[in-house]
């Protein structure tokens, strides 16, 4: 595969993915598990070549190493998700929590730590792109605390006003929303909304923080997701109805 002369040529049946990784040897690994459970693969080295091929050729999922020439692999994924809501996975060797958290913060949607298990990789990449390819003609629309999510559509509207929300924070409030005043541990919610039977909780943790940053009145004072001390968090807007 030459990292500067690729394309998507329309996808196959597992979708397609933009890597932007500039070790040459690890592009490979992934590429060749991904080709292997019928992914259609892009590979760049430098991020802002990466930037131009996810505008010209928009792929289904972006896996980005954070330690780049040129343009980091941070101010990549801050960007791209400035543009459109493109499902991100973090690969890297910066494996340090504040690290993960703050991959996290800018808007990914999962974070791998090198080394890495192939398997484990696969396994988190069909998470994510199950989750962002949730049939819409199973989910209604829902109302509740001053939020309107056309889940089809996947749009938010807060106080009558559009929000802007990755795929997991969406995912997240939806299950939330339509679990109103259950209270779930954070091994739950990883599980039912990431799909992970294990991982890391601050994964859970970050997202939260975000979303309540994007809904709520005064995020220092939550109203909408509420923190249960020493279980968990459930959706205290009133209960969600559906239209």
């Amino acid at each position: 595969m030459n990292s500067d002369d690729w394309t998507y040529d329309g996808g196959v049946a597992g979708g397609t993915v933009l890597v932007v990784e500039d070790d040459s040897t690890v592009a490979d690994v992934v590429q060749r598990y991904l080709e292997r459970d019928g992914f259609t693969v892009g590979w760049v080295r430098d991020g802002a070549v990466g930037l131009e091929r996810a505008a010209r050729d928009p792929p289904d999922l972006v896996i980005l190493d954070l330690m780049l020439p040129g343009l980091d692999g941070m101010d990549v994924c801050r960007r791209l998700r400035a543009v459109r809501p493109v499902p991100v996975i973090i690969l890297t060797a910066k494996g340090q929590e504040a690290d993960r958290i703050r991959g996290l913060e800018i808007g990914a949607d999962d974070y791998v730590v090198k080394p890495f298990s192939p398997g484990e990789l696969m396994a988190r990449v069909k998470s994510v792109l199950r989750r962002a390819r949730t049939d819409p003609s199973q989910e209604g629309p829902l109302e509740a605390g001053g939020i309107a999510i056309d889940v089809a559509g996947r749009r938010a509207l807060v106080r009558g006003e559009p929000v802007g929300l990755t795929a997991r924070e969406f995912d997240l409030l939806v299950f939330l929303m339509r679990h109103p005043g259950r209270v779930f541990r954070r091994e739950e919610l990883l599980e039912q909304v990431w799909g992970y039977s294990f991982g890391d909780l601050s994964t859970v943790t970050v997202h939260v923080r975000r979303l309540r940053e994007k809904i709520e009145s005064d995020p220092s004072d939550p109203r909408l997701v509420e923190t249960v001390w020493g279980v968990g968090y459930r959706f205290g807007g009133d209960g969600a109805s559906t239209a």
